[in-house]
């Protein structure tokens, strides 16, 4: 059977932060699908098409290459359900890893169609500096069926919110910076 990891992020924009769990998933998956989407929690500085594309740049950057990691655009939902039943189109038969950083923890119970969700894939969660990882909503995740697994290593601790608020370009990698100064991206942020 195919282990697939579903990657779905707000890369509003990706950082060296998204490429390093992209470079993890590519190892110990048979193929990682990644797509941008809207965050119905979240506000976004650029357009999905954009944060689509710099995507495609981030995973262009990738060494050794992600041969395995596919920009999926058509996946980007802003119901996981609807991602994950359009991938499941595609790969009827693929065992299905939703992988999520451990800042969505306390947010994935109030998706939508939630035990739908949980019944469809496995959630590798993602420890992230910051973000500690409660045994009561892992409990909570569990009680609505899901079948939950912490990964054995830690996101870098950095923040597409840092860029966006503070102009910070320290999580941004070269070629996806090149990307949004091309592309007058994030000019509020910037000018700050």
């Amino acid at each position: 059977m195919t282990r697939i990891a579903l990657f779905g992020t707000s890369a509003d924009p990706p950082t060296a932060g998204h490429q390093s769990i992209l470079s993890q998933l590519a190892r110990r998956f048979d193929r990682v699908l990644v797509w941008a989407a809207d965050n119905p929690f979240k506000s976004h500085g650029a357009s999905l098409e954009h944060r689509q594309a710099m995507l495609g740049v981030l995973i262009e950057q990738i060494d050794p290459p992600g041969d395995n990691i596919v920009v999926k655009p058509e996946l980007s939902s802003r119901r996981t359900i609807e991602t994950v039943c359009g991938a499941r189109k595609h790969w009827p038969d693929a065992d299905f890893t939703l992988v999520v950083g451990s800042d969505l923890v306390t947010q994935i119970p109030r998706w939508y169609k939630i035990k739908d969700l949980l019944a469809e894939v496995n959630l590798l969660v993602i420890p992230r500096p910051g973000y500690d990882i409660q045994d009561g909503d892992l409990a909570e995740l569990r009680e609505l069926g899901g079948r939950v697994a912490i990964a054995d290593w830690q996101g870098l601790d950095v923040s597409s919110t840092d860029f966006r608020q503070a102009g910070d370009p320290n999580p941004i990698p070269p070629k996806v910076q090149a990307y949004i100064d091309r592309e007058n991206l994030y000019q509020s942020s910037l000018s700050r």
